[in-house]
């Protein structure tokens, strides 16, 4: 199959099955005659197994592991239990962040009855003021949370 029937069936865009080759997680595909790719079950099922991991949060380097360990079922799962552990601690770090930015955005809606005209408005004022993560209870790290890793 081409790259747009790989892409069709596991619901993953075109650049994103190219990115995974040039990373190292999907095998080369054979070429055609015309040098199209040609991809197999074999990458149906690899990708599939990338992207329940990605749904997971799994970084690149995680991800890379666990494809170690499961392109060599003789081993040890030791190993993929830490990672996984390891995971779980992330996930655990951006609950408690969340929960953070969570309570910093419950007392900054406090600041404001929505009764008044926008230039009274005590959300924007207190936005207007610099930054103090500290008092707003929010840990440093703590941007705009898109993933439970920072690497």
């Amino acid at each position: 199959m081409k790259i747009g029937e790989l892409a069709r069936r596991t619901s993953c865009q075109v650049e994103t099955i190219r990115y995974y080759e040039r990373e190292g997680l999907l095998p080369e595909p054979a070429r055609s005659a015309g040098n199209y790719r040609l991809y197999g079950p074999m990458h149906v099922e690899r990708l599939t197994f990338i992207r329940h991991c990605r749904a997971l949060d799994m970084t690149l380097g995680e991800i890379r592991r666990l494809l170690l360990h499961r392109d060599h079922p003789e081993r040890d799962c030791a190993e993929v239990n830490d990672l996984v552990d390891e995971h779980i601690g992330h996930v655990e770090t951006r609950l408690a962040q969340l929960n953070c930015l969570r309570d910093a955005l419950i007392e900054l809606r406090a600041r404001c009855r929505g009764d008044a005209e926008t230039g009274a408005c005590g959300i924007l004022r207190e936005l207007a003021q610099p930054a103090d993560e500290e008092d707003a209870g929010v840990p440093p790290a703590v941007g705009h949370i898109g993933g439970a890793h920072s690497h």
